[in-house]
């Protein structure tokens, strides 16, 4: 793996590289406290001040698994010029579903509609800083609310149709699958 390394908190410049393939990755990661009890919105505009100078940057909840080509998602997102990109994906009837025009603009958001074939919110966004212009100040800001609906309101929300694997790992039942896709050789979001 190219990505494994250790970082000791207490001895900042005390990082561990477990091979020199590190050196081809361009990343810059940051971690940021944004409390226990914060809700998705507030804990994004926390971290206005580390972000807000870039082109860009990339959010996921980081509990789903996709084959995303991130690079055609940055293209999409650059193509609009609008203020965020959500990837969707279609997934019978459990998270919630998108309008959305045929330019791929989103009119509307609508959590966990009943019904099936829906393109729903798979958790993976490219965001210009101007996305937190629509998120309050405080710890009740739920970002898959006001936030995203005022968004698509404004016409600055767009998603990138992914018709590839993609799986949240929500319950029990999820990781199982996940596992045996994994065990049976099966992972489509495996790459390497």
């Amino acid at each position: 793996m190219i990505n494994n390394f250790t970082i000791q908190i207490n001895e900042p410049d005390n990082a561990t590289f477990y091979n020199d393939r590190h050196l081809e990755i361009d990343w810059k990661t940051t971690m940021v406290e944004t409390g226990e009890n914060a809700q998705t919105g507030a804990r994004l505009r926390k971290i206005r001040s580390f972000v807000e100078d870039d082109r860009y940057f990339m959010l996921t909840y980081g509990d789903g698994l996709a084959d995303i080509n991130i690079n055609k998602l940055i293209d999409f997102h650059k193509s609009h010029g609008k203020a965020i990109t959500m990837t969707s994906s279609q997934l019978k009837g459990r998270f919630g579903a998108l309008a959305i025009d045929e330019n791929e603009r989103v009119l509307s958001f609508q959590e966990k509609p009943k019904g099936d074939g829906q393109w729903v919110n798979a958790g993976f966004f490219v965001c210009e800083p101007k996305v937190f212009d629509f998120i309050e100040d405080g710890d009740k800001t739920i970002f898959e609310r006001d936030p995203l609906e005022n968004l698509a309101k404004a016409g600055e929300l767009y998603t990138y149709k992914h018709a590839g694997f993609w799986k949240p790992m929500d319950t029990l039942w999820d990781k199982m699958q996940l596992e045996e896709m994994v065990v049976n050789g099966k992972a489509e979001w495996i790459k390497w």
